[in-house]
Protein backbone atom coordinates (compact mmCIF):
# COMPACT_ATOMS: atom_id res chain seq x y z
CA UNK A 1 0.00 0.00 0.00
CA UNK A 2 1.26 3.33 -0.87
CA UNK A 3 1.28 6.60 1.21
CA UNK A 4 1.84 9.97 1.10
CA UNK A 5 3.80 11.20 3.94
CA UNK A 6 4.17 15.06 3.85
CA UNK A 7 5.59 15.08 -0.02
CA UNK A 8 7.58 11.81 0.26
CA UNK A 9 6.06 8.52 -1.08
CA UNK A 10 6.81 5.53 1.20
CA UNK A 11 5.61 1.80 0.27
CA UNK A 12 4.95 -0.27 3.42
CA UNK A 13 6.81 -3.09 4.48
CA UNK A 14 9.47 -2.29 1.29
CA UNK A 15 12.49 -0.07 1.59
CA UNK A 16 12.32 3.87 1.30
CA UNK A 17 12.05 4.80 -2.41
CA UNK A 18 14.64 7.38 -1.46
CA UNK A 19 17.33 5.35 1.12
CA UNK A 20 18.95 7.61 3.88
CA UNK A 21 22.30 8.08 3.28
CA UNK A 22 24.67 9.51 6.48
CA UNK A 23 27.02 12.64 5.08
CA UNK A 24 29.76 14.02 7.11
CA UNK A 25 28.95 16.53 9.50
CA UNK A 26 24.98 15.44 9.59
CA UNK A 27 23.69 14.79 12.92
CA UNK A 28 23.14 11.25 13.89
CA UNK A 29 18.88 10.16 13.75
CA UNK A 30 17.09 11.59 16.74
CA UNK A 31 19.20 15.00 17.21
CA UNK A 32 17.95 18.57 16.21
CA UNK A 33 20.08 20.13 13.33
CA UNK A 34 22.05 22.69 14.92
CA UNK A 35 24.55 25.16 13.35
CA UNK A 36 27.62 23.19 15.46
CA UNK A 37 26.52 20.49 13.93
CA UNK A 38 26.53 21.21 10.19
CA UNK A 39 22.61 20.76 9.95
CA UNK A 40 20.34 24.54 9.57
CA UNK A 41 17.53 25.92 12.14
CA UNK A 42 14.70 27.46 10.62
CA UNK A 43 13.57 30.01 12.64
CA UNK A 44 9.84 29.84 13.94
CA UNK A 45 6.90 32.78 13.75
CA UNK A 46 5.18 32.74 16.76
CA UNK A 47 2.97 35.07 18.62
CA UNK A 48 4.85 37.83 20.60
CA UNK A 49 5.79 36.83 23.98
CA UNK A 50 3.97 38.62 26.90
CA UNK A 51 6.27 41.34 28.52
CA UNK A 52 6.61 40.76 32.03
CA UNK A 53 5.32 43.03 34.55
CA UNK A 54 7.39 45.01 37.24
CA UNK A 55 7.03 44.46 40.40
CA UNK A 56 3.65 45.98 41.64
CA UNK A 57 2.65 46.43 38.08
CA UNK A 58 0.05 44.59 35.39
CA UNK A 59 1.59 43.56 32.09
CA UNK A 60 1.41 46.55 29.72
CA UNK A 61 -1.67 47.10 28.14
CA UNK A 62 -2.05 47.69 24.16
CA UNK A 63 -3.30 51.35 23.15
CA UNK A 64 -4.01 53.39 19.72
CA UNK A 65 -2.29 56.99 20.49
CA UNK A 66 -2.91 59.77 17.96
CA UNK A 67 -0.93 61.24 15.81
CA UNK A 68 -1.31 64.50 17.79
CA UNK A 69 1.00 62.60 20.79
CA UNK A 70 4.04 61.76 18.72
CA UNK A 71 6.57 64.46 20.07
CA UNK A 72 5.13 62.82 23.82
CA UNK A 73 5.56 58.97 22.95
CA UNK A 74 8.36 59.40 20.74
CA UNK A 75 11.10 60.68 22.98
CA UNK A 76 12.97 59.52 25.95
CA UNK A 77 10.39 59.00 29.05
CA UNK A 78 9.55 62.26 30.79
CA UNK A 79 7.88 62.97 34.02
CA UNK A 80 4.04 63.60 34.11
CA UNK A 81 1.65 63.89 37.04
CA UNK A 82 -1.87 62.44 36.91
CA UNK A 83 -4.28 65.74 37.16
CA UNK A 84 -7.59 64.04 36.18
CA UNK A 85 -9.60 60.37 36.68
CA UNK A 86 -12.70 59.66 35.52
CA UNK A 87 -14.29 55.77 35.17
CA UNK A 88 -13.55 55.83 31.58
CA UNK A 89 -10.13 58.46 31.58
CA UNK A 90 -7.04 59.30 32.62
CA UNK A 91 -5.56 62.81 32.20
CA UNK A 92 -1.88 63.04 32.47
CA UNK A 93 0.46 66.60 32.78
CA UNK A 94 3.94 66.64 31.34
CA UNK A 95 6.40 69.21 33.01
CA UNK A 96 7.82 71.67 30.49
CA UNK A 97 8.02 70.66 26.86
CA UNK A 98 6.14 71.92 23.82
CA UNK A 99 2.54 71.44 23.59
CA UNK A 100 0.56 69.26 23.78
CA UNK A 101 1.23 68.90 27.19
CA UNK A 102 -1.97 66.77 28.49
CA UNK A 103 -2.44 63.69 27.33
CA UNK A 104 -5.16 61.45 28.02
CA UNK A 105 -5.92 57.65 28.39
CA UNK A 106 -9.19 56.57 27.53
CA UNK A 107 -11.24 53.14 27.26
CA UNK A 108 -12.54 52.08 23.91
CA UNK A 109 -16.14 53.49 24.79
CA UNK A 110 -15.13 56.57 26.16
CA UNK A 111 -15.14 60.22 23.85
CA UNK A 112 -12.31 60.29 21.32
CA UNK A 113 -10.20 63.31 22.12
CA UNK A 114 -8.00 64.29 19.67
CA UNK A 115 -4.80 63.56 22.49
CA UNK A 116 -6.10 60.41 23.31
CA UNK A 117 -4.30 57.20 23.42
CA UNK A 118 -7.16 54.53 23.46
CA UNK A 119 -6.37 51.06 25.31
CA UNK A 120 -8.80 48.14 24.53
CA UNK A 121 -11.11 48.27 27.42
CA UNK A 122 -14.49 48.99 28.56
CA UNK A 123 -15.56 51.93 31.54
CA UNK A 124 -17.08 48.87 32.99
CA UNK A 125 -13.49 46.81 33.10
CA UNK A 126 -12.46 49.89 35.15
CA UNK A 127 -8.91 50.07 33.58
CA UNK A 128 -7.67 52.99 35.54
CA UNK A 129 -9.08 51.51 39.46
CA UNK A 130 -5.14 51.89 40.38
CA UNK A 131 -4.82 54.85 39.81
CA UNK A 132 -5.31 58.27 41.52
CA UNK A 133 -5.14 61.83 41.22
CA UNK A 134 -1.72 63.32 41.69
CA UNK A 135 -0.48 60.46 41.14
CA UNK A 136 3.80 60.47 39.68
CA UNK A 137 3.80 59.17 36.54
CA UNK A 138 5.96 58.64 32.82
CA UNK A 139 5.27 59.33 29.12
CA UNK A 140 7.82 58.15 26.67
CA UNK A 141 9.53 55.32 24.74
CA UNK A 142 6.07 54.52 23.13
CA UNK A 143 4.66 54.14 26.55
CA UNK A 144 1.97 55.77 29.51
CA UNK A 145 3.23 54.76 32.87
CA UNK A 146 1.09 55.90 35.83
CA UNK A 147 0.48 54.15 39.37
CA UNK A 148 0.38 50.08 38.27
CA UNK A 149 -1.11 50.77 34.77
CA UNK A 150 1.68 50.74 31.80
CA UNK A 151 0.27 51.15 28.53
CA UNK A 152 2.61 50.56 25.49
CA UNK A 153 1.57 52.12 21.91
CA UNK A 154 1.22 49.32 19.35
CA UNK A 155 -0.49 51.76 16.62
CA UNK A 156 -1.54 55.60 15.87
CA UNK A 157 -4.56 57.02 14.50
CA UNK A 158 -5.13 60.45 12.78
CA UNK A 159 -7.43 62.80 14.73
CA UNK A 160 -7.90 64.90 11.59
CA UNK A 161 -10.44 63.30 9.52
CA UNK A 162 -9.63 63.02 5.18
CA UNK A 163 -12.92 64.88 3.76
CA UNK A 164 -11.87 64.86 0.43
CA UNK A 165 -13.35 68.27 -1.97
CA UNK A 166 -16.40 69.69 -1.50
CA UNK A 167 -18.06 72.05 -4.30
CA UNK A 168 -19.72 74.85 -2.42
CA UNK A 169 -22.99 74.31 -3.40
CA UNK A 170 -22.77 70.23 -1.62
CA UNK A 171 -21.37 72.42 1.26
CA UNK A 172 -24.65 74.37 1.08
CA UNK A 173 -26.64 71.31 1.58
CA UNK A 174 -24.51 69.77 4.04
CA UNK A 175 -24.87 73.04 6.27
CA UNK A 176 -28.62 72.75 6.23
CA UNK A 177 -28.71 69.42 6.45
CA UNK A 178 -26.40 69.84 9.89
CA UNK A 179 -28.82 72.50 11.11
CA UNK A 180 -32.26 70.75 10.77
CA UNK A 181 -30.01 67.82 12.66
CA UNK A 182 -29.26 69.46 15.72
CA UNK A 183 -32.57 70.91 15.88
CA UNK A 184 -34.02 67.46 15.60
CA UNK A 185 -31.92 66.57 18.67
CA UNK A 186 -32.60 69.27 20.77
CA UNK A 187 -29.50 71.35 20.62
CA UNK A 188 -30.35 74.23 22.94
CA UNK A 189 -28.07 76.83 25.46
CA UNK A 190 -24.81 75.59 25.99
CA UNK A 191 -22.64 76.91 28.38
CA UNK A 192 -22.32 80.44 27.53
CA UNK A 193 -25.71 80.81 26.46
CA UNK A 194 -27.15 84.44 26.43
CA UNK A 195 -23.13 85.95 26.49
CA UNK A 196 -22.99 88.11 23.76
CA UNK A 197 -19.46 86.99 22.17
CA UNK A 198 -20.07 83.68 20.94
CA UNK A 199 -22.46 85.45 18.57
CA UNK A 200 -20.20 88.13 17.65
CA UNK A 201 -17.12 85.27 17.09
CA UNK A 202 -19.31 83.77 14.39
CA UNK A 203 -20.47 87.06 12.91
CA UNK A 204 -17.11 88.09 12.93
CA UNK A 205 -15.68 85.31 11.17
CA UNK A 206 -18.67 84.86 8.57
CA UNK A 207 -17.65 88.52 7.39
CA UNK A 208 -13.94 87.31 7.16
CA UNK A 209 -13.07 90.42 9.93
CA UNK A 210 -10.14 89.06 11.64
CA UNK A 211 -9.21 91.62 14.09
CA UNK A 212 -13.43 91.59 15.35
CA UNK A 213 -12.81 87.85 15.82
CA UNK A 214 -9.69 87.74 17.24
CA UNK A 215 -10.69 90.17 19.96
CA UNK A 216 -14.25 88.04 20.73
CA UNK A 217 -12.35 84.67 20.88
CA UNK A 218 -9.91 85.80 23.47
CA UNK A 219 -12.75 87.37 25.41
CA UNK A 220 -14.04 83.81 25.72
CA UNK A 221 -10.93 81.92 26.23
CA UNK A 222 -11.12 79.96 29.52
CA UNK A 223 -14.43 81.42 30.50
CA UNK A 224 -16.76 79.05 32.22
CA UNK A 225 -16.37 76.13 34.49
CA UNK A 226 -14.67 72.60 34.18
CA UNK A 227 -11.98 70.97 33.04
CA UNK A 228 -12.86 72.32 29.48
CA UNK A 229 -14.40 75.70 29.78
CA UNK A 230 -17.63 76.27 27.10
CA UNK A 231 -15.31 79.15 25.93
CA UNK A 232 -12.84 77.02 25.01
CA UNK A 233 -15.52 74.16 23.61
CA UNK A 234 -16.74 76.63 21.32
CA UNK A 235 -13.15 77.66 19.88
CA UNK A 236 -12.33 74.40 19.47
CA UNK A 237 -15.47 73.38 17.34
CA UNK A 238 -14.84 76.68 15.47
CA UNK A 239 -11.16 75.97 14.40
CA UNK A 240 -11.27 72.36 13.56
CA UNK A 241 -14.53 73.34 11.33
CA UNK A 242 -13.04 76.50 9.57
CA UNK A 243 -9.61 74.33 9.25
CA UNK A 244 -10.86 71.28 7.78
CA UNK A 245 -14.09 72.04 6.08
CA UNK A 246 -12.69 75.21 4.79
CA UNK A 247 -9.69 72.96 2.89
CA UNK A 248 -12.09 70.65 1.53
CA UNK A 249 -13.75 73.32 -0.33
CA UNK A 250 -12.87 72.82 -3.82
CA UNK A 251 -13.06 76.59 -4.96
CA UNK A 252 -10.52 79.70 -4.74
CA UNK A 253 -11.84 81.36 -2.28
CA UNK A 254 -11.49 78.02 -0.10
CA UNK A 255 -8.15 78.84 1.58
CA UNK A 256 -9.58 81.64 3.01
CA UNK A 257 -11.48 79.98 6.04
CA UNK A 258 -8.11 78.25 6.27
CA UNK A 259 -6.38 81.66 6.66
CA UNK A 260 -8.82 82.61 9.03
CA UNK A 261 -7.97 79.58 11.09
CA UNK A 262 -4.45 79.90 11.12
CA UNK A 263 -4.46 83.55 12.55
CA UNK A 264 -7.84 82.88 15.02
CA UNK A 265 -5.63 79.81 16.31
CA UNK A 266 -2.58 81.26 16.52
CA UNK A 267 -4.19 84.31 18.19
CA UNK A 268 -6.36 81.91 21.19
CA UNK A 269 -3.06 79.28 21.95
CA UNK A 270 -0.29 82.29 22.41
CA UNK A 271 -1.20 82.29 26.43
CA UNK A 272 -3.90 79.94 26.55
CA UNK A 273 -1.47 77.93 29.25
CA UNK A 274 -2.20 80.80 31.77
CA UNK A 275 -5.71 81.71 31.33
CA UNK A 276 -7.17 78.44 31.02
CA UNK A 277 -7.06 74.64 32.22
CA UNK A 278 -3.92 72.48 31.08
CA UNK A 279 -6.29 70.37 29.35
CA UNK A 280 -8.50 72.85 27.54
CA UNK A 281 -4.85 74.52 26.30
CA UNK A 282 -3.66 71.45 24.89
CA UNK A 283 -7.47 70.82 23.63
CA UNK A 284 -6.86 74.38 21.74
CA UNK A 285 -3.83 73.66 20.28
CA UNK A 286 -5.06 70.68 18.72
CA UNK A 287 -8.08 72.03 17.24
CA UNK A 288 -6.08 74.84 15.85
CA UNK A 289 -3.79 71.92 14.01
CA UNK A 290 -7.03 70.29 12.83
CA UNK A 291 -7.29 67.30 15.47
CA UNK A 292 -11.14 66.88 15.36
CA UNK A 293 -11.36 63.47 17.30
CA UNK A 294 -13.80 60.96 17.19
CA UNK A 295 -17.18 62.92 17.40
CA UNK A 296 -16.38 66.03 15.50
CA UNK A 297 -15.12 64.07 12.47
CA UNK A 298 -17.98 62.38 12.44
CA UNK A 299 -20.20 65.46 12.31
CA UNK A 300 -17.77 66.91 9.65
CA UNK A 301 -17.90 63.65 7.64
CA UNK A 302 -21.64 64.49 7.81
CA UNK A 303 -21.79 68.29 6.84
CA UNK A 304 -19.59 66.92 3.70
CA UNK A 305 -21.86 63.72 2.82
CA UNK A 306 -19.55 61.35 3.96
CA UNK A 307 -22.30 59.79 6.92
CA UNK A 308 -25.95 60.35 7.65
CA UNK A 309 -26.35 63.20 10.27
CA UNK A 310 -28.76 61.94 12.86
CA UNK A 311 -26.64 59.53 15.05
CA UNK A 312 -23.23 61.58 14.62
CA UNK A 313 -25.04 64.41 16.25
CA UNK A 314 -26.70 62.89 18.86
CA UNK A 315 -23.25 61.38 20.11
CA UNK A 316 -21.47 64.76 19.85
CA UNK A 317 -24.31 66.85 21.76
CA UNK A 318 -24.01 63.69 24.63
CA UNK A 319 -20.53 65.00 25.87
CA UNK A 320 -20.18 66.01 29.24
CA UNK A 321 -22.87 68.38 30.32
CA UNK A 322 -22.46 71.76 28.53
CA UNK A 323 -19.35 70.91 26.19
CA UNK A 324 -20.81 68.87 23.30
CA UNK A 325 -23.88 71.59 23.20
CA UNK A 326 -20.62 74.41 22.93
CA UNK A 327 -18.61 72.14 20.60
CA UNK A 328 -21.61 71.53 18.27
CA UNK A 329 -21.89 75.68 18.37
CA UNK A 330 -18.56 76.14 17.41
CA UNK A 331 -18.92 73.27 14.41
CA UNK A 332 -21.63 75.35 13.41
CA UNK A 333 -20.33 78.51 13.26
CA UNK A 334 -17.38 77.21 11.16
CA UNK A 335 -19.42 75.80 8.86
CA UNK A 336 -21.31 78.74 8.20
CA UNK A 337 -18.58 81.11 8.18
CA UNK A 338 -16.97 78.07 5.45
CA UNK A 339 -19.64 79.18 3.52
CA UNK A 340 -20.38 81.97 3.84
CA UNK A 341 -16.50 82.69 3.22
CA UNK A 342 -16.30 81.23 -0.47
CA UNK A 343 -19.54 83.19 -1.87
CA UNK A 344 -19.18 85.00 -5.11
CA UNK A 345 -19.92 87.97 -3.40
CA UNK A 346 -17.55 87.49 -0.56
CA UNK A 347 -14.59 90.11 -0.45
CA UNK A 348 -11.12 88.87 0.23
CA UNK A 349 -9.89 90.47 3.50
CA UNK A 350 -6.81 92.84 3.40
CA UNK A 351 -4.17 89.98 4.12
CA UNK A 352 -4.17 87.83 1.25
CA UNK A 353 -4.24 84.08 2.84
CA UNK A 354 -1.96 82.84 -0.55
CA UNK A 355 1.22 85.00 0.79
CA UNK A 356 0.91 84.82 4.80
CA UNK A 357 0.30 82.11 7.41
CA UNK A 358 -0.17 82.34 11.13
Amino acid sequence: MTTILGSFPHTSGARAVLPFRRRPGRPRSGRQPTPASGGSVTALVRDPIPLPARPGRRPPAAGAASLALRPLLDPPRRAARVIAVFPSALYLETRGGPEPRVLAVVTCDAVRLPNAVVVAAERREQPFRSVREGDEATVGDGRVEAGALCVRVRRWWDPAPALGLVQPAALARGVAVLEDAFVAAGMAGGGLAGHPDPLALAECCAAGDLAGAVEAAERIVGLGPGLTPSGDDILCGLLVSLRLVGGAVAAQRGGTAVWLADWLGAAVTADAGTRTTALAATLLHCAAAGGAGGEIAAVLRCVTGHEPPSAAVRRLLAIGHTSGTDLAWGVLAGCRATLALTSPGHRRPAVDPAEHTA
